[in-house]
């Protein structure tokens, strides 16, 4: 034993010592051991006095970047004679990565495991190349490739790809079997040649993968991740590529395998515990350059042991604790393993909840764990709390919830058996004790009596399950209760027991009654809101005829257009008026009345009229808004509102006075241009009692058009106004500028989806000269 452990200590510094020269020279495994055999016969040494007089020549952690020349330069004097391609010395540019080199040869001299030499690069690469991360994968015999150490990712991020099948298009893979460095730096491109590790890939902007050791002997690759883009320089791609050679010598080291079998305790105990019960697992501590414990690794488990991942007995043996169980570090649970292996003694958790998420499903289980040291390690085992009171616990809170409750009855001995919920559903005391199954029908209605009964005796008799409603009477009335039922029969297919259960359906029923009586109640009120949308549409049509072609009003062409809205089932209070006065002037009003069916039409009606027989009488355009407002605030619905233009024009003046009451701004297409008109004032009728009302004049030229229209035509759920407006201007603007433009098609533009209040439009157009005066004549004749 003396001899063997000798013989490894010798073969571990033997390794530093030949990657140290692979490392700071660039020479082969091969020639760095001839050259430290050489240097040892010449100064008449032995091997492992050559080996620390090889690593007691790095420069120390403290000493400053310049002076590291002397000392480097004496470990040139040692090795400069059997490395082929080899100098005496550094060469020229390169005396800053030897000092970096250097130190990192120094600091992997107590690393460990692969983990931890994954940490030592990290700690050196992030301010000497920008990594962000570093993975180390060892070539598995069936061609793939295994996680053997990592450090900047997380533990979940790691299990994730801890096995890598023999892909094509990875480039850690590639690099292995190639021999050579790959280097990712584009991002955009690589993605589409390699399958890039991390989640998202895109966490990392440029990558590079090198084999351990290079050439055809590589079995490891080394991954360098970084979140910054761009290409690698020359000087990081050396350094890289020295790191690469310096772990070649560190890797073969190691004093266990990297599988995670420690040697021959490891092997003992799976020994042993392939034959235990229940879950148990052997875990070594992974520690820090400090010894604090940063993980532990699982050397060997029972075949009942499961991780959250779904590997069980020796799939878990090499995995780390917190590959599968991140969220452990630093709770109680992690606290206890730490005392056990401080103390010696064992330690016994309380039981514990855990919860992680597998296939995006949260998974919470409850487990009693006890660890036990066993020489540097751990005999941990746990016990996942499920037991059978849990599960009547479950299955009565299941009954309760769903107000159901099951009942057995064995036709051979005659024995009936109920749960308790079974009782509350039927409405009997449990002390009563369960009713034998043919007189269940007794405690239903007399009228549902039958189908029950007939129900029973199929089942009896020939086994035929069933699904059968009836109703009972309770001290709080009618309750509807379900029964399903099936057999159990004997191998020459006599039924010999029932499993069946009973539900409570009364508030599923009394809202299917609801349901029913509401949607009777709703087919009337529609019914009678029907007859109300024909009556009201019937007296708007009398109230309100349409003309069927354009007319002529004192020189003026006027087109009207009354659209409904399209949704709903009630008439509006939109209407219009354009007729020629006594004194051959023409008037022209567009109004809205607040609310839609029989009373808007009904006051639409009374406002038309009105407002014609005022101005008819002389009126003025201000004066009648007045006395329109009044008549609303004195009218039997005080509440009702409505908006109007009101318009009087005068053929020889060709001056249109106008004046409004809340209602839109009348739209004016001149030689092209079109613009909505400045509005006098004016508040809407049946608002307030005395509002002030103001006139204007527009005095309209031959080929003038003036749209008067409701807010029906530019309003939109959703939008303001000053989007209907700029679209109606745009509408007219492209449909509806010149002489020729056709309300009927502008409408058709600007109503094409669906419309949720009435639309009325007049159209009065004024001729071109030629035009009128040909109509005038005409008219004379």
């Amino acid at each position: 034993m003396e001899r063997l452990r000798d013989l490894a200590a010798t073969s571990a510094v033997l390794e530093r010592a030949k990657g140290v020269l692979m490392a700071v020279t660039g020479c082969t495994p091969n020639a760095a051991h001839e050259e430290l055999t050489q240097h040892a016969r010449d100064g008449n040494r032995t091997l492992l006095e050559q080996c620390w007089l090889t690593l007691g020549a790095l420069p120390p952690r403290t000493q400053p970047t310049a002076p590291a020349a002397a000392p480097l330069a004496a470990l040139g004097s040692v090795t400069s004679a059997g490395c082929p391609g080899s100098a005496g010395s550094p060469p020229a540019g390169t005396t800053d990565l030897a000092d970096v080199l250097g130190r990192i040869g120094r600091d992997l001299v107590p690393v460990g495991s692969p983990h931890e030499l994954a940490g030592c690069l990290l700690s050196h690469l992030a301010p000497e190349a920008g990594a962000d991360a570093v993975m180390l994968y060892e070539r598995l015999p069936e061609g793939g490739l295994g996680l053997i150490g990592y450090a900047g990712i997380e533990p979940t991020l790691a299990a994730q790809w801890r096995h890598v099948p023999p892909l094509t298009g990875l480039a850690a893979l590639d690099a292995v079997q190639s021999g050579e460095p790959f280097w990712l730096e584009d991002l955009a491109a690589d993605r589409t040649r390699f399958l890039l590790i991390g989640d998202p890939p895109e966490r990392w902007l440029s990558r590079a993968w090198l084999p351990v050791p290079a050439g055809d002997a590589a079995h490891v690759a080394l991954g360098v991740l970084r979140r910054q883009g761009g290409p690698f320089t020359p000087r990081e791609r050396e350094l890289l590529r020295a790191v690469a050679r310096l772990c070649a010598g560190r890797l073969r080291a190691f004093d266990s395998p990297r599988n995670g079998a420690p040697g021959d305790v490891a092997q003992t105990v799976q020994a042993v515990f392939d034959a235990l019960p229940g879950a148990t697992i052997l875990l070594t501590p992974l520690r820090a350059p400090s010894g604090e414990v940063e993980d532990y690794r699982i050397d060997a488990a029972t075949p009942e042991a499961v991780d959250v991942l779904g590997r069980t007995g020796r799939e878990m043996v090499g995995s780390h604790v917190l590959e599968s169980y991140p969220s452990v570090a630093g709770e109680p649970l992690w606290q206890g393993y730490l005392r056990a292996l401080q103390t010696g003694r064992p330690f016994e958790g309380e039981p514990f909840a855990y919860q992680d998420v597998v296939g995006d499903v949260p998974v919470t289980a409850t487990y009693s764990v006890r660890a036990a040291p066993l020489g540097e390690g751990l005999v941990v085992t746990w016990l996942r709390h499920d037991p059978a009171e849990r599960q009547k616990q479950r299955l009565a809170d299941v009954q309760r919830l769903g107000n159901l409750g099951w009942a057995n009855w064995n036709l051979l001995t005659r024995e009936a058996s109920w749960a308790a919920q079974t009782y509350a559903v039927l409405g009997r005391r449990p002390g009563e004790g369960p009713v034998p199954l043919e007189e269940v029908p007794s405690l239903v209605l007399p009228e549902d009596t039958g189908p029950l009964t007939r129900a029973i005796d199929g089942l009896v008799s020939e086994g035929r399950p069933f699904d059968v409603p009836f109703r009972i009477e309770a001290p709080t009335g009618v309750r509807h209760l379900r029964m399903v039922a099936e057999a159990v029969n004997a191998p020459d297919g006599t039924p010999v027991e029932v499993h069946s259960f009973v539900q409570d359906l009364t508030a599923q029923r009394s809202a299917e009654l609801a349901l029913v009586e509401s949607e009777r109640a709703m087919l009337l009120q529609r019914g009678i809101l029907q007859a109300e949308r024909a009556l009201a549409a019937r007296l708007q049509h009398a109230l309100l005829p349409l003309p069927s072609k354009p007319v002529r009003l004192a020189g003026l062409r006027v087109e009207v257009a009354y659209l409904p809205a399209q949704s709903g089932i009630h008439v509006g209070g939109d209407w219009f008026s354009a007729i020629e006065l006594p004194d051959l002037n023409a008037l022209f009003v567009v109004g809205d009345v607040a609310g839609h069916g029989i009373d808007a039409v009904a006051t639409m009606a009374q406002l038309r009229f009105t407002a014609k027989g005022m101005v008819s009488t002389g009126s003025s355009l201000t004066g009648a808004l007045a006395r329109l407002n009044q008549l609303l605030l004195h009218s039997r619905d005080s509440q009702t509102t409505a908006t109007m233009v009101l318009a009087r024009y005068d053929p020889d003046r060709h001056v249109l006075a106008w004046a409004q009451a809340g209602h839109p701004p009348p739209l004016l297409v001149r030689r092209g241009e079109v613009r909505f008109l400045d509005r006098p004032g004016g508040m809407l009728l049946g608002a307030m009692s005395s509002p002030d009302y103001e006139s204007m004049e527009l005095r309209l030229e031959p080929g003038d058009r003036l749209l008067l229209y409701t807010d029906g035509l530019v309003e939109r759920p959703g939008e303001g106004l000053d989007a209907g407006f700029d679209r109606l201007a745009e509408a007219v603007r492209t449909h509806g500028s010149g002489e020729s433009g056709s309300l009927e098609a502008l409408l058709a533009t600007l109503l094409a989806d669906e419309r949720r209040d009435d639309v009325c439009v007049l159209d009065i157009r004024m001729p071109l000269e030629g035009v009128q005066d040909a109509a005038e004549g005409a008219a004379d004749g």
